[in-house]
């Protein structure tokens, strides 16, 4: 012992001796598993869906659901995993509205807005141009807003103005307005949305996909119509986009609509089933749609 407590310090030893004992009474070689087998992922999966989908389920409602599935799952186990997660309990969770949610539960009350720019020559060169446009989030109806060089305060304030004119404005039976945190979007135009009972809500900072309907409508006429178009002057940028929208809304079948069309014209059933085919052309054939002819 001398000689060792030359090489080392007292309380090394000690803390060598501490893990011999440790060893002798450690019984982990003997067991027969590490404890108890972590729960099949796929099951972790399906509690943390069925908790974030459902806000006001505890622990022993998720269990229950799990099983009319046939899974067997402790509520103690529920409640490790949404820890694990970082999901709150049902009591934090319903007072808690994700941005998802609340736009699906309120679909037919909804809107959303946005800008896309295009370039346009003149006699100056190129000059870009803003096009300003809202989308009702249930139907898909697009309105033109109005198209300019400078969407200064003052022009916001008055697209606002018109679209939430009482009974025949675009947003009049419209409660709610996406938008994103562009500066555009300013704090007068935002006051003028809310004189006219619409409230303005700022998505989150990086977030397109919470704002979806207009950004696809933004991919739809630019890759449709304005990115295969030379525009001079903003006369055939106008006519171009008023075109478009009025195929987007007629003549051009969505996806997200059961590939059905948004507003068709009213046509016969015998108009439709009978007569030849005619193809129909905006735009110089860009855009293209069919139709009978009547027999």
């Amino acid at each position: 012992m001398a000689e060792v407590a030359l090489a080392a310090k007292p309380d090394t030893i000690l803390g060598w001796f501490r893990k011999l004992v440790a060893r002798k009474f450690d019984g982990s070689k003997f067991r027969q598993s590490p404890g108890r087998p972590r729960i099949d992922k796929a099951i972790e999966d399906l509690i943390v869906r069925m908790a974030q989908e459902n806000p006001s389920w505890g622990y022993d409602r998720i269990e229950g659901a799990l099983a009319n599935l046939g899974h067997t799952v402790s509520d103690q186990t529920i409640g490790n995993i949404l820890k694990r997660h970082g999901i709150a309990p049902a009591p934090q969770r319903k007072h808690t509205t994700r941005w998802r949610d609340f736009i699906r539960a309120h679909m037919d009350v909804l809107a959303g807005t946005d800008f896309f720019t295009v370039e346009v020559l003149t006699l100056k060169g190129l000059v870009t141009y803003y096009v300003l446009f809202f989308i009702q989030l249930e139907t898909r109806r697009v309105c033109l807003a109005g198209i300019t060089q400078h969407p200064d305060q003052q022009w916001m304030e008055q697209q606002a103005r018109n679209v939430t004119m009482k009974d025949w404005g675009f947003l009049a039976h419209s409660r709610y307005l996406l938008h994103d945190r562009d500066g555009k979007f300013c704090p007068l135009f935002r006051r003028t949305m809310q004189a006219g009972k619409i409230r303005p809500l700022k998505l989150p900072a990086r977030s397109p996909n919470l704002n979806a309907f207009a950004e696809r409508w933004v991919r739809s006429v630019k890759e449709e119509c304005v990115s295969r178009l030379i525009f001079f002057g903003e006369h055939s940028l106008r006519r171009a986009v008023t075109e478009y929208t009025t195929h987007y809304h007629r003549e051009r079948n969505h996806q997200g609509k059961d590939n059905k069309l948004l507003f068709p014209l009213p046509r016969g059933p015998a108009r439709r089933e009978h007569g030849n085919v005619q193809c129909k052309e905006r735009l110089g054939g860009l855009l293209k749609y069919y139709e009978r002819q009547a027999a």
